[in-house]
């Protein structure tokens, strides 16, 4: 098996076959508790994945919680398809996904522990929460980030 390495450091993501970039323009928002933590949010489109942890070396997201692990989770958007009602194929479209990259303290994707390794398939408004920090990611695209504020 392939692995890739960054500063002789392995890195815990390969990204997909499906990989692709995102036709949205996905963000995170950052609480801490009921407030904002940071002025702006994380703009996600700009890559098509985005690891989350504590190695500022590798990671893309730095998140400094001592229970956060070095290289926590991913975001990848992958093109995939889905049935619709009917049964039939749709088109296949690009979404989001996040992933746990087998972290000591957990992923939880909407107060809900995620299982390691395999990934899961994120919504608009889902919350995103690593190891025990009281800091939560929202995320949203930003047609509907513009319409919550205008709404």
């Amino acid at each position: 098996a392939e692995t890739n390495t960054v500063a002789g450091r392995v890195l815990k993501h390969q990204p997909p076959r499906d990989t692709a970039m995102p036709d949205k323009k996905w963000r995170l928002y950052v609480f801490k508790g009921d407030n904002l933590a940071e002025d702006e949010p994380i703009y996600l489109h700009r890559t098509d994945h985005c690891v989350m942890g504590r190695d500022k070396d590798i990671v893309d997201l730095l998140c400094a919680h001592p229970s956060i692990s070095k290289q926590h989770a991913v975001i990848q958007y992958r093109r995939t398809s889905k049935l619709d009602e009917n049964g039939l194929v749709e088109q296949a479209v690009v979404r989001p996904y996040i992933m746990d990259l087998g972290s000591v303290n957990g992923t939880f994707l909407n107060d809900e522990r995620i299982d390691p390794e395999r990934y899961y398939e994120l919504l608009p408004m889902d919350v995103i929460k690593l190891g025990q920090s009281t800091r939560t990611y929202v995320l949203l695209h930003a047609e509907l980030a513009d319409h919550q504020r205008r709404g």
